[in-house]
């Protein structure tokens, strides 16, 4: 680490145990240009090795290093100190909506098997795997399915949710936002298929249009604006009498 910066030093409280467990204290040094990740891979390998936490890439790809930092849902990687820190405290939490394993470390488990009870996977026409397929970058559905792509699974949005809070079999917006991108890929063998599981009281219409997703996503996504749209679809769906 480069010099602190003029001895300065930081409160952090972060969470210990599992979902009955506590906040400890940590007295960590100032660092220029620190990120929270920093801090908590600092306390980990300086003053508490039995601390538990996830992360891979440190670099805003993967993801995995999601926490909640002053109670909000933040890549901790690209969570710079200058912008967070309260009076030189911070409190690390682990990602809401999810099971605890240990400390800052979670179970993303229900949050993939929702993914999969929503129907989010692609499925090709015959024969479709063997050709080349030449889609119109300028579609109108193309560029649905484009504004909606990016999505790496973090579990921001999900942490987000205050729906997912209170009702807890809603598929949630990454799930959601996964299926609007393929029923406008025309790829798709049967892009109908893919309303039915979200067209029932866990799926499109439970969401209450808050725009938690939306405005916590680090990759700058509106599954608000995708979930909108799966809305009309199925309602346009049922109307035409294909659900």
């Amino acid at each position: 680490m480069t010099e602190t910066q003029s001895g300065k030093s930081l409160r952090v409280d972060i969470w210990r145990g599992g979902e009955d467990g506590w906040l400890d204290s940590f007295n960590v040094p100032r660092q220029p240009s620190q990120t929270i990740l920093d801090i908590v891979t600092y306390v980990q390998r300086k003053l508490d090795a039995t601390l538990s936490y996830r992360f891979s890439c440190r670099v805003g790809m993967c993801g995995s290093c999601a926490m909640t930092v002053n109670g909000k849902p933040r890549w901790t990687c690209r969570t710079h100190v200058d912008s967070v820190e309260e009076d030189g405290k911070i409190e690390i939490r682990p990602l809401r909506n999810f099971p605890i394993v240990k400390d800052l470390a979670v179970d993303m488990t229900v949050f993939f098997d929702k993914w999969r009870d929503a129907g989010a996977r692609f499925a090709p026409r015959d024969g479709a795997s063997l050709e080349f397929a030449n889609v119109d970058p300028q579609s109108p559905a193309r560029k649905e399915a484009t504004a909606a792509i990016e999505c790496i699974g973090c579990g921001v949005c999900y942490a987000a949710c205050d729906v997912v809070a209170w009702k807890p079999d809603y598929l949630g917006p990454a799930a959601l936002n996964r299926v609007w991108t393929l029923v406008n890929d025309e790829r798709d063998a049967d892009p109908d298929a893919h309303l039915r599981p979200v067209a029932g009281d866990a799926g499109c219409h439970a969401c209450h249009s808050q725009q938690g997703c939306s405005t916590h996503c680090p990759k700058n996504l509106s599954p608000t604006a995708a979930i909108a749209g799966l809305k009309r679809r199925t309602l346009a769906a049922l109307l035409k009498g294909r659900l």
